[in-house]
């Protein structure tokens, strides 16, 4: 006897394929849509059928975005010249909150991981070089992760434009703000002395 209706089924299995929702989550989840008005339900569907037609990548930073280039890149108050390289937009969209950086960025969509097969030519690398190539970019600001593969990204990264004329920068990382000293982990310890500042 089937408990659960093959619709709902169907929807279950569906949430399960976005990242971190589980079984549990995604039954969750449809329940609260089912319980919703149908015009609720129809309105996140026509949202999600909308999200391909509506949204490209910015020909010049490679963000998501509904027009081209991005409101980012088309704002002429930004400095063009300065370039943060991200792996994904979730990060531009994350660096854009602290209101700190003015310039524009460049999204990678992605990390080098050689164990899943993503090598340089599945990010976008080659586009990054033609932009510094162009003579259009004075600082690149890498700002990928502390793991593993975001660093291995950024040694490739600082070794293939050591040749170019460009500053390379690589977001300082370290100690977090109310953190207490004697609770971090070695490696973030190593990285902010590595990454200290004079004080003036």
């Amino acid at each position: 006897m089937q408990v659960i209706p093959p619709a709902l089924e169907r929807l279950i299995a569906e949430l399960t394929r976005l990242p971190g929702i589980g079984k549990k989550t995604a039954t969750r989840l449809a329940l609260y849509v089912l319980r919703r008005p149908a015009a609720e339900a129809l309105s996140l569907a026509e949202s999600l059928a909308e999200l391909h037609n509506s949204i490209q990548l910015c020909s010049r930073c490679f963000t998501f975005s509904e027009i081209d280039p991005c409101p980012i890149c088309g704002d002429g108050r930004r400095n063009s010249r300065l370039v943060c390289v991200v792996e994904e937009p979730g990060d531009l969209m994350a660096i854009e909150k602290t209101a700190a950086f003015r310039g524009v960025y460049h999204i990678l969509h992605g990390v080098l991981s050689p164990m899943e097969g993503i090598g340089p030519q599945e990010l976008k690398i080659r586009e990054l070089f033609a932009r510094v190539s162009k003579g259009q970019v004075d600082e690149i600001l890498l700002a990928t992760s502390s793991t593993v593969p975001g660093e291995a990204t950024a040694s490739y990264l600082i070794d293939k434009l050591a040749g170019l004329d460009v500053k390379v920068t690589r977001l300082a990382c370290g100690i977090p703000m109310g953190m207490d000293i004697k609770y971090a982990d070695e490696y973030t310890l190593a990285r902010a002395i590595d990454s200290r500042q004079l004080m003036e």
